[in-house]
């Protein structure tokens, strides 16, 4: 019971932060950091898959909600979900993952969950950029941006996992 809790207080405030803070940086005009994704990468895999949408949708539709972007988040958020076990399962080389595994420093190393971390969120930039210009006008500056996102938001996101949810491998 003590991890549901954690749980949902971490998405709590994990999109507290988002919807105060981070939605009003604009970093070089296109850099905005999207750090509930990390609520998101954090669900174990035990969860069932229908819970799993309902979560990532509801997450994203609240993001939605004070971003006026009308179901874009909502849509990232649930690719991000359906794409993440496949990933899972390709950075998994020994095929050893347990359902229940968490997703946190100490328990993975660094290079995976940067990998991790990195292709999930770009994934998760990519539908945003591309949904909100809806346009392959300037698809190589919509990339850059893209692409500058998604390392912002991954280094934002190993810092305050790092920081705050690191423990030590018994």
């Amino acid at each position: 019971m003590n991890k549901v809790i954690a749980n949902i207080l971490r998405f709590i405030l994990l999109l507290t932060i988002q919807i105060l803070i981070c939605n009003q940086i604009h970093l070089f005009r296109f850099i905005n950091p999207h750090i509930y994704v990390l609520a998101l990468l954090l669900l174990p895999l035990s969860i069932p898959k229908p819970l799993q949408y309902v979560i990532a949708f509801a997450t994203g539709l609240v993001v939605d909600c004070f971003v006026m972007t009308y179901g874009v988040h909502a849509s990232a958020s649930l690719m991000v979900l359906f794409v993440r076990p496949y990933l899972v399962s390709l950075l998994d080389e020994k095929n050893v993952l347990d359902a229940n595994e968490s997703f946190m420093p100490g328990v993975k190393p660094f290079k995976w969950l940067f990998l991790y971390s990195f292709i999930l969120v770009f994934v998760h930039h990519l539908l945003i950029t591309f949904l909100e210009v809806f346009s392959f006008q300037r698809f190589g500056y919509n990339l850059f941006a893209t692409f500058m996102n998604t390392l912002f938001t991954t280094i934002a996101i190993l810092a305050i996992e790092y920081i705050f949810m690191s423990r030590k491998i018994k």
